[in-house]
């Protein structure tokens, strides 16, 4: 055997365990993220293909036949009046929800940030809501808005007004909501913002003072405030989701009544109520389009002006 057929078969020989070493580390990645795998198609990939498929049809919940329907589901839809006043009473509790449980969560991390001794008495206390059950609260809110039980309403009769009736004024319902949904969120974002204002180096407030911004707001606007933008990109994108999530306030205060349905509360009505699984799918893919929209288009607008 020459040299050149010796390091020609060396070549071939470690060619070949290198493959083979690459198909051993192929195989060992594979195992490791086949559980992941597995996990992500039973929970999201086949029920959105579930849900897709019976979109399309007229099924029943326990029918034992269904047929293709196409878009009828869809079209059905935006013609129901039900379904158009569920939209629009959403979309207004998300305009209020959205800027409100932002930049009020933000004014109370601002104050709570500089306290010394009280800081950890505010954030558990602000806090408190997050971690409460939402229908045992929405109970809770359902006695003090109630017009002649409830301090609230206890408390504008004091100041020689009538009596408000939150919950049964078609026109005050969405608005009451959101000033719950408010109340819950409020603390959770002001945790989220605190940990961005922790994170904000203060030689950066330190230079900026230095170069001229005496005042706060000035030292706000210039540093604090472009340093907290991917925090407040997050904030809003899960503000914007969980407004449009709104369920329990419904279904604990109101129940429903007309004027006061939501796009979840309407889909679980024709879902769960009235059985009607396909037009409940098309519901559900409707809503998850109108989310989906919602958050890839806050994300792109919003991440062109972040600073990272």
């Amino acid at each position: 055997m020459t040299a050149i057929d010796f390091q020609t078969g060396a070549n071939l020989k470690a060619k070949s365990s290198s493959a083979g070493k690459e198909h051993r580390m192929m195989r060992r990645a594979l195992l490791f993220i086949a559980p992941a795998t597995l996990l992500l198609l039973a929970i999201y990939i086949i029920p959105m293909i579930v849900l897709a498929c019976f979109s399309v049809t007229d099924y029943q919940l326990g029918a034992l036949s269904t047929h293709f329907v196409g878009l009828d589901n869809f079209i059905k839809a935006f013609n129901d009046p039900v379904f158009r006043r569920a939209l629009a009473n959403t979309i207004l509790y998300a305009i209020i929800v959205i800027p409100f449980g932002v930049f009020l969560a933000l004014g109370v991390a601002l104050l709570v940030y500089n306290r010394k001794r009280s800081r950890a008495f505010w954030e558990v206390a602000y806090f408190l809501p997050v971690t409460a059950t939402l229908v045992a609260m929405a109970t809770v809110w359902q006695f003090l808005l109630h017009p002649s039980l409830g301090p609230v309403n206890a408390a504008i009769k004091a100041f020689g007004f009538e009596p408000v009736a939150f919950l049964s004024n078609p026109t005050l319902l969405i608005p009451t909501m959101a000033m719950i949904g408010i109340w819950q969120i409020l603390g959770f974002n002001m945790v989220l913002f605190l940990a961005g204002l922790t994170a904000i180096p203060k030689d950066l407030q330190e230079a900026a003072r230095l170069d001229g911004a005496k005042n706060p707001i000035d030292r706000f606007f210039t540093v604090t405030w472009p340093m907290l933008g991917p925090t407040t990109m997050f904030v809003v994108v899960t503000t914007s989701i969980s407004a449009f999530k709104v369920f329990e306030t419904v279904a604990v205060l109101t129940k429903g009544r007309s004027g006061s349905e939501t796009l979840l509360f309407d889909l679980y009505l024709e879902g769960f109520e009235y059985s009607n699984t396909g037009y409940a799918a098309a519901l559900t893919l409707v809503f998850l389009a109108f989310v989906l929209v919602l958050s890839i288009g806050q994300t792109l607008h919003m991440d062109r002006k972040v600073h990272y």
